[in-house]
């Protein structure tokens, strides 16, 4: 602590560049002052740990007491510049907590009460009943590809995998894949935004329409590589995104829903409650 205090001292000194640091009668250290505000010793305390360095506990110190110091001017430039009715915060500050009470306690009921269980059919039946909600924001494609050295021997035995009969083609690959050793995408289920394929494969196009549209199977070659790919499946922005690629997001909707739903039959239910018991009265005429 008499270090803490000696960083303290020292740093206030450094800041104010004076002899001595204030002293008030209750023998307080005063660091700073802006108008009738002061910032003492005591408030810098937890700031600076022990094994904080002397230069590193100095700059520390300086920059809380010149951010504290533009603080206390700000607030006096405001004060003095808003109106009492600006100033007045009681009634926001009332209505501020009550909110922060309501959102506690409608947490816990939701918690508590709140069905979270979406079976698949709720899900696809949701899906279909708001299709014009879900959009595409990008092309997306289903795809599988190989990336192999540019100089391996295979290369033609590679190629030719990708026109075999469609049934045999990814069991194909995946054995190939193994034995030769070179990267490959075989999982078809998975759409993949056509943008993100393009980080992976150098795809050159300035119309991904129409490249979708025109092309399936695909070779692509660069300095070091040799690119491989077919392409099963796509869709263009603005069509219907797949149910796969919006299911979870249809969760959180029908969740958010049930949340609304729940919190609505409560506050009513409350409301009822209340009437029946004569917990409150309504003086004024329509």
């Amino acid at each position: 602590m008499a270090r803490l205090l000696l960083i303290f001292s020292f740093a206030a000194l450094l800041v104010f560049n004076a002899c001595n640091a204030r002293i008030k009668d209750d023998n307080e250290v005063v660091l700073a002052r802006v108008f009738d505000n002061y910032l003492y010793e005591t408030d810098l305390q937890g700031i600076i740990t022990n094994n904080t360095s002397h230069r590193d506990s100095i700059v520390i110190v300086r920059n809380y007491v010149n951010n504290w110091i533009k603080t206390q001017l700000m607030v006096e430039k405001a004060k003095y510049n808003l109106t009492e009715e600006q100033l007045d915060f009681e009634k926001r500050l009332e209505e501020y907590e009550n909110s922060l009470i309501i959102f506690e306690y409608e947490s816990k009921l939701i918690n508590q009460k709140l069905d979270t269980s979406i079976s698949e059919k709720d899900s696809r039946a949701f899906y279909h009943n708001h299709l014009n909600d879900f959009e595409l924001k990008e092309n997306i494609v289903k795809v599988f590809y190989s990336i192999v050295n540019k100089d391996i021997p295979e290369k033609p035995l590679i190629e030719n995998t990708y026109h075999i009969a469609d049934s045999l083609v990814i069991d194909s690959l995946e054995m190939l894949a193994e034995t030769l050793d070179f990267v490959t995408h075989l999982d078809t289920s998975i759409w993949i935004s056509f943008d993100d394929l393009k980080k992976r494969i150098p795809i050159e196009t300035y119309n991904q329409e129409l490249f979708l549209k025109n092309k399936r199977f695909v070779k692509i070659s660069d300095e070091d590589y040799c690119y491989m790919l077919m392409f099963v499946s796509f869709k263009i922005t603005d069509d219907t995104s797949p149910y796969e690629l919006v299911e979870k997001n249809i969760r959180d909707i029908i969740i958010a829903k049930r949340k609304i739903r729940l919190i609505k039959k409560v506050r009513e239910e409350i409301f009822d409650q209340a009437a029946l018991n004569n917990e409150f009265e309504i003086y004024y005429h329509e």
